[in-house]
């Protein structure tokens, strides 16, 4: 990592969120049922009482009301459309898939097949948003719907209200068509986003001393400049996890990693 480093114990309990994958934790803010039209067919639903056949090293199946469903071996290259939803309140605090407990003000998602772990970005087709979010659970199992959003990254999409939105997803590790390792590269963290650079700008002059590598990057929204305030940087997903956590614990409740 850089400048900021960060306690052991506290680096290996909050990088031990991305856990070892369990069997289906239930249910979503909408419930859960059949598969998405733009599945890959490598993960399309299987009906019957026995489990798909598998390679050897490949993951598990498991099954969701009545349909089984192989997770794919990595996601390299994978981009999906379809619908977005969310899960919220009632299953805040409860265990999800990957074995952590789901916490509806963090930036993650569920999917059915992606591997836990994958950094996801989604674009919102109708008002373009897009936001990054952590694969560590499984659904949506209803109809068209791909992805299952935190409160949190619903919120930011723009779909709390309307409660679903047309979306593509793709997993961050493809630059240029070229597949880089999913869980090892350039990771920073964005802190902020501003309308006027003076006010990045002051930021980033105070957060340099204390996070090192603070940074502006420009984005350009419906004709509108937008400047987004990052800083630190990690080499791997585990570390990455645990330094956005870290941020969090340290007056940034709405820091995220960014893969570079």
């Amino acid at each position: 990592m850089m400048d900021v480093r960060i306690e052991s114990q506290r680096f290996a309990a909050a990088a031990a969120v991305v856990a070892v994958l369990c069997l289906l934790a239930a249910g979503g803010c909408a419930k859960r049922t059949a598969s998405s039209p733009y599945e890959p067919s490598t993960s399309a639903p299987r009906t019957g009482t026995a489990p798909p056949e598998t390679r050897p090293g490949q993951p598990r199946p498991y099954k969701a009301l009545g349909q089984w469903y192989v997770p794919l071996p990595d996601a390299k290259g994978f981009r999906q459309k379809g619908i977005a939803s969310w899960y919220g309140p009632d299953f805040h605090g409860k265990r999800s898939s990957s074995g952590e407990i789901y916490d509806m003000h963090d930036m993650t998602a569920a999917h059915k097949t992606l591997p836990i772990g994958t950094l996801v970005r989604v674009r919102h087709l109708q008002n373009q948003r897009s936001i990054d979010v952590r694969i560590n659970d499984r659904g949506p199992f209803v109809g068209d719907r791909i992805i299952d959003l935190s409160h949190e990254a619903a919120r930011r999409l723009g779909i709390i209200g309307p409660g679903t939105a047309p979306v593509e997803i793709e997993a961050i590790g493809v630059l240029e068509g070229s597949p880089l390792d999913l869980y090892s590269g350039n990771f920073t963290f964005q802190v902020g986003a501003f309308g006027s650079r003076e006010n990045a700008e002051r930021l980033r002059a105070e957060l340099t001393p204390r996070f090192g590598n603070a940074h502006i990057v420009e984005f350009e929204q419906a004709g509108q400049l937008f400047y987004r305030l990052r800083v630190g940087k990690c080499s791997s997903l585990d570390e990455a996890i645990a330094y956005e956590n870290y941020l969090k614990q340290n007056g940034f409740g709405d820091a995220f990693a960014v893969a570079e």
